[in-house]
């Protein structure tokens, strides 16, 4: 590979990423879903290549049970 290669490699890589983080933060805002910190992990980019991982940060007690309800929905009558 060329070094142009590598970097569109790469900037598309961390594209795709952006990309994936928006349409998490999308689909959990229409479930009513905030997180924060909701990110790509800075370190991850660092990389070479970047291997972009998506930091979900810390939430609140309320925000993880909303958000295991929007993953098993249904499941809290299950206990």
């Amino acid at each position: 590979m060329v070094k142009e290669d590598i970097k569109r490699s790469t900037t598309g890589t961390v594209r795709v990423a952006q990309e994936a983080v928006t349409e998490l933060r999308e689909a959990l805002a229409r479930a009513g879903i905030t997180l924060p910190s909701l990110g790509l992990d800075v370190v991850t980019l660092a990389a070479e290549p970047p291997r972009p991982l998506v930091e979900l940060g810390c939430c609140t007690v309320e925000t993880a049970r909303l958000l295991a309800a929007a993953v098993l929905p249904g499941e809290e009558d299950r206990s």
